[in-house]
């Protein structure tokens, strides 16, 4: 594998770069002209070199996924959030979506002129302007006719009228309520041929209603399975596929999903049915009956006395027949022979020539079948590219529209780039000949790297140990492996400031004098400056460094969150090929888990940050146990069962220090396992401390594990990776998904600034590797290992803690007993850090942001992370950090919390 490598003492550089790069158009239409695809021999086994995310070239824009894009046909660049569902309007002039992350809640699409013709939202400027920019899973959908357009919203509906022109005016709220406390969370949606009725699949209260459309009122209900999603009328009755399957029996194992005891697999904690409930419209009062069909049912599409169902964990496609009710195939979505799960299918179509479509979100591609009828097995004709995560597809003739949830990734314009600079797009095109479809398929295979990754197995011969073995399974060098998982930040933000890096020193707002030990770490044992988080919120980035993926139950379920956010607690969101966890406990290794993954954390009422930062200091000095009875736990029983419960997972009113603490003391009684996973917090910020204090908490943190496994015995043959989850609060001059990574072991390579392309998945690839560890689906089976990070030849020079230069009691209202901290003296060549100083002419500034925090559910019970609005986190952050003197990178003045660009975005995390 060839790799940029430079030694930290030189200059900046961007030697070794591929030249033949041009930067991604986002105009509101682009065409794209498509190059075939060589095969499936096309990409060595480094497709991505040292090619940068936000760059076009021959292959494709270069994504944040392991993934270039480069779609077949013509692009419509949506610059205003995620779509999260699309319905063609009924004589095929507009494209209705659903839309998030991007300040509205709709998106009309004039498809004749290729251009966004209306946005509507909750926003002053919207006409017309509706209540709130949630939306659901699925839709909108229009009335038969086209002159009423619904839209799913967690409590309902909201009714449009559809003008001549094809824009939406007049909303009306179709209310459906709430049973006990859980919401309707409507998706899918059908109405009568007359129109008068409206047929709902009700997915948080698992029932169908049917609503009278001229009153909005709820005529009649049935129940069904679990989270029903897709519904589809034919042949007199309605077929509604349920994400979480049967209802459980008595006795079976289950785990919940909003509420719902939904039955599940003990060990991964996936759902382990999916079905299809059928209503007979002819006999209302009938009990619905029941279809089993593969897991994680989502889409349902009738056509020609045919119902097809998307099983989009178990990777295939129910084909029903109406006549009877019965499965007569099962169309297997699984292209690539390597790996047989996670392809996510989530959307089928059927053209009048009989080709059956059906997109594949997690491999940014349509599979292309041949159909001939329920009886007749359909046959694989190939693969044609997409943009990012494609959800839905419609079909007239040959003549097909695709829309794609994440469309060309964050949005790149000049200067900084933040995660939330979400987009999405359509591309339409005419079916091509089965022919050409086959030609694309190799550059579909090319794109996503599944070429010469595969996750080969050890045949039993017995190789030489080497740190990274070539085969999973054979011996390594290295037998204890420490995953940090740290919470928000970007490359530029921590590492900017270093000029031997990629980096922008404007932006590093945590630069050596807050973060002294992760700049050691850099120094000593390499800097990244091309490697990527995937996800723009916690939710999404904890799933990909656990599952490898972010399942599509998650992508799909970002418009509310509402069901749930962290998915640790939801069956749903759980793949089931498992864990990286559980993965290493089926391999026979060894885990311990501190934090990672957990959903509930108890603790008393005067375990204050002060009082843990003093408890903190006193268990450094004195090796006691903490004064302090904290407990996090887990619902998944695999990883409780290797969990320490008084290692307390995301709350930001508990020290980084504390945690490091309580993990050092099971470290010097236990030991360490196999695997050990740690979630450290407390730079996500919004604690009690200012943002500069709690990130140099945070890094003191990190320091402190480090120095003690580095002069521990089992340094020996340790690796220890530190990771983000993911970098959505802040900004970074070359992608909002870039982010800090480090990589500490005897075996690492040294003084080195490494820029190849890696992403959280390469980083999971090389774990796997290293603890032979089968891959958990296509994502990381097709992951080159992080072997160019690593070396042959060992160094046991240890890491010695640096001294926090950053006073970590900063911004405090109250001083802990112990007394303030008082830091070590900031190196004065480096950027000065804030010293927690408010300016007089600020302070009423700083109160009205000070009330903004207090409700943002950052501390205390039921913290959790991400229920800020992302746009101001990122403004508090930036003013704590330059002593509210400066502001916001592209603004004039210092704003009020109200007053921030994007203040009505509703932040990821809107549970509660």
């Amino acid at each position: 594998m060839q790799v940029t490598r430079r030694r930290v003492k030189d200059t900046p550089s961007t030697s070794g770069r591929r030249t033949r790069r041009r930067t991604l158009v986002t105009a509101a239409a682009t065409a794209v002209v498509v190059a075939a695809g060589a095969g499936v021999g096309w990409a060595k086994s480094d497709t991505f070199g040292t090619n940068r995310v936000g760059q076009v070239y021959d292959q494709g824009a270069l994504v944040s996924s392991n993934q270039y894009l480069a779609p077949y046909g013509e692009r419509l660049v949506i610059n205003n959030g995620k779509i999260m569902s699309s319905t063609v309007s009924p004589d095929g002039t507009h494209l209705a979506a659903s839309v998030t992350d991007g300040g509205a809640a709709l998106a009309i699409v004039d498809v004749r002129n290729w251009k966004v013709q209306q946005l509507v939202g909750s926003g002053a400027s919207s006409t017309p302007k509706i209540s709130s920019n949630n939306v659901g899973q699925e839709g909108p959908t229009y009335s038969p006719g086209g002159k009423q357009l619904w839209l799913g919203q967690p409590d309902g509906y909201t009714r449009f009228d559809v003008n001549p022109d094809g824009s939406v005016t007049n909303p009306v709220v179709v209310k459906i309520a709430k049973t006990g406390s859980q919401r309707a969370l409507v998706a899918g949606l059908v109405f009568s041929a007359d129109g008068a009725t409206a047929y709902a699949a009700v997915n948080g209260q698992n029932r169908v209603v049917a609503i009278d459309t001229a009153s909005g009122t709820v005529k009649q209900s049935w129940a069904v399975g679990n989270a029903p999603r897709g519904l589809v009328q034919a042949g007199g009755k309605l077929y509604v596929s349920n994400e979480g399957g049967r209802p459980a029996q008595p006795g079976e194992n289950t785990v919940n999903s909003y509420g719902t005891q939904v039955p599940a697999d003990p060990n991964t904690a996936a759902t382990t049915s999916g079905t299809v409930s059928v209503i007979d419209l002819a006999n209302p009062s009938a009990v619905p009956a029941s279809i089993d069909v593969g897991l994680h049912p989502t889409a349902v599409y009738a056509k020609n006395g045919a119902v097809f169902v998307t099983n989009t964990a178990g990777n295939s496609v129910s084909v029903i027949d109406t006549r009877n009710d019965k499965v007569v195939q099962t169309i297997a979505t699984r292209p690539w022979s390597e790996a047989s799960i996670g392809y996510e299918p989530n959307a089928v179509t059927l053209t009048d020539d009989g080709h059956l479509l059906v997109t594949l979100g997690r491999a940014n591609a349509v599979a292309v079948y041949r159909y001939s009828g329920p009886q007749e097995p359909a046959s694989y004709v190939g693969l044609l590219p997409t943009d990012y995560f494609p959800s839905e597809i419609s079909s007239s003739g040959n003549q097909i529209l695709v829309s794609n949830t994440r469309g060309i990734d964050a949005r790149r314009v000049d200067g900084a780039h933040g995660t939330h600079d979400t987009t999405s797009s359509v591309v339409r095109f005419a079916l091509p000949s089965d022919k050409e479809i086959r030609k694309q398929t190799g550059k579909v295979f090319a794109q996503n790297n599944w070429t010469n990754n595969a996750a080969r197995l050890a045949t039993g011969n017995k190789a030489k140990a080497v740190p990274v073995p070539n085969r999973i399974g054979d011996p390594s060098t290295i037998k204890h492996v420490f995953l940090i998982v740290k919470e928000n930040r970007t490359y530029d933000q921590l590492f900017g400031d270093l000029p031997q890096g990629n980096g922008d020193p404007s932006l590093a707002q945590f630069g050596q004098n807050v973060t002294p030990n992760q700049h050691a770490l850099a120094q000593q044992f390499g800097l990244y400056d091309n490697t990527y988080d995937i996800g723009t919120n916690s939710a999404e980035g904890h799933n990909w460094l656990m599952q490898a993926d972010n399942p599509e139950y998650t992508e799909s379920s970002a418009g509310e969150y509402i069901r749930s956010y962290d998915t640790e607690d939801d069956a749903l969101g759980h793949q089931a090929s498992g864990t990286l966890w559980s993965g290493a406990q089926a391999s026979g290794k060894s885990v311990r888990d501190f934090g990672e993954f957990h959903q509930f954390l108890t603790k008393p009422a005067d375990a204050t940050w002060q009082n843990l930062y003093c408890d903190a200091k006193t268990m450094q000095t004195t090796g006691n146990p903490s004064a302090y009875k904290l407990n996090s736990s887990s619902p998944i029983p695999s990883l409780n069962s290797v969990s320490v419960p008084g290692f307390p997972m995301f709350d930001t009113s508990v020290p980084d220090i504390y945690r490091a603490q309580i993990w050092q003391q099971d470290f010097e009684k236990n030991g360490p396992a196999n695997l050990n996973m740690l979630w450290l917090s407390s730079d996500h910020t919004g604690g009690p401390a200012n943002g500069a204090a709690q990130v140099a908490d945070n890094d003191l943190a990190v320091g402190q594990i480090v120095d003690r496994i580095t002069h521990s015995q089992y340094w020996k043959d340790s690796a220890i990776f530190v990771v983000e989850d993911d970098s959505q609060a802040g900004l970074d001059h070359v992608d909002g998904h870039r982010a800090p990574i480090q990589i500490i072991s005897p075996y690492a390579q040294r003084g080195v600034v490494d820029s190849h392309y890696y992403s959280q998945i390469n980083m999971i690839r090389t774990i796997e590797q290293i603890l032979g560890i089968k891959p958990m689906n296509q994502k990381d089976t097709a992951a080159t290992p992080m072997t160019s990070a690593f070396t042959s030849t060992p160094d046991l020079t240890p890491f010695n803690v640096q001294p926090n230069r950053t006073s970590l009691t900063n911004g405090l209202a109250t001083a802990p007993s112990c007394g303030l901290d008082v830091p070590a003296t900031q190196n004065p060549a480096a950027a000065r850090a804030a010293t927690g100083t408010v300016p007089a002419d600020r302070a009423d500034l700083v109160q009205k942001w000070s009330d903004w925090k207090q409700q943002q559910h950052l501390t205390g019970t039921g913290a959790a992370p991400d229920r800020a609005n992302p746009s101001q986190m990122n403004h508090l952050t930036w003013y704590e950090a330059h002593d509210w003197t400066t502001p916001y990178p592209g603004e004039q003045a210092l704003l009020a919390p109200a007053d921030v660009p994007g203040a009505t975005l509703p932040s990821a995390e809107l549970d509660g």
